[in-house]
């Protein structure tokens, strides 16, 4: 069964809204067991296992990560930055019936510490199709536009 763009638009709102409200758990949730969160520190970067990256996480880091967000011991995460994301330009690249992999445009919006700051980003998904008929996240792959100077202070998932 083929996936549609209203569909796929849907899940990766979804994902945003999720991530805006802090909802965790939900967006914990929405990955396969296997699957990956990568945000490579260079754009175009295709090797993610032999190079440096921001994140490359399996499920464990993803809910370390989610873990030390929560926690409030992270500098960069006291208090919790307040986020707005706008996903949109989305396309199907490939569709096999099982997996389909879309890409996106994300700008996000963070306000912390009375500083406003955008990041914009190429976002990567490879989904799959769960029982149930709802996404799951095989793959996310966030490509920072301003890598060089923008991560420096980011304690939440992009």
């Amino acid at each position: 069964m083929s996936f549609t763009l209203q569909e796929v638009t849907a899940f990766l709102w979804k994902e945003a809204d999720l991530l805006d409200r802090k909802a965790h758990d939900a967006w914990l949730a929405l990955w396969e067991e296997k699957g990956r969160y990568i945000v490579p520190i260079q754009p175009d970067a295709t090797d993610f296992f032999n190079i440096l990256n921001f994140a490359n996480d399996d499920h464990a880091m993803r809910v370390m990560r989610v873990n030390r967000l929560r926690s409030g011991e992270a500098v960069s995460t006291t208090p919790p930055p307040r986020t707005s994301r706008l996903t949109a330009s989305i396309v199907i690249e490939a569709d096999d019936g099982v997996t389909v992999k879309a890409r996106a445009a994300q700008h996000l919006y963070e306000f912390h510490k009375d500083r406003a700051r955008f990041y914009a980003s190429i976002l990567e998904y490879t989904l799959t199709r769960s029982g149930c008929g709802d996404f799951r996240i095989a793959q996310k792959i966030v490509r920072l536009l301003n890598s060089d100077d923008a991560i420096a202070s980011v304690g939440y998932i992009l």
